[in-house]
């Protein structure tokens, strides 16, 4: 069952949610840039500086958030995002090698 704040346990942690969630260019911009970062990195969600409104941030953090691809923290006024590594690779081996090899210039968003 998942936490209060929606982070599921990793046997919770579902294929189909985890690729419905890196379908969107911008959420796989987000994990590529956490997984490529050294381990134990936490960023703020405004640091990753999406080209969308602050309600859709908060949107496509959820969205990471509740598949199980990152873990979220209140740090006094924002929250903190970090990469479950471990348990993506426990679940998922591979997955994060490939985000990582996908061209960087595969984010952009068709407006």
């Amino acid at each position: 069952m998942p936490d209060d704040e929606g982070h599921p346990t990793v046997e919770e942690i579902e294929l189909g949610r985890v690729l419905s969630a890196l379908a969107d260019p911008l959420r796989r911009r987000v994990v590529r840039e956490l997984a490529i970062a050294p381990e134990g990195t936490a960023r703020t969600c405004a640091s990753f500086s999406l080209p969308v409104s602050k309600a859709t941030v908060t949107h496509h953090f959820r969205t990471l958030r509740e598949a199980g691809l990152i873990h979220q923290v209140d740090r006094g006024n924002s929250r903190m995002a970090g990469l479950r590594r471990a348990d993506i690779e426990a679940r998922f081996p591979g997955l994060l090698a490939i985000l990582t090899a996908e061209p960087p210039g595969n984010d952009r968003v068709a407006v």
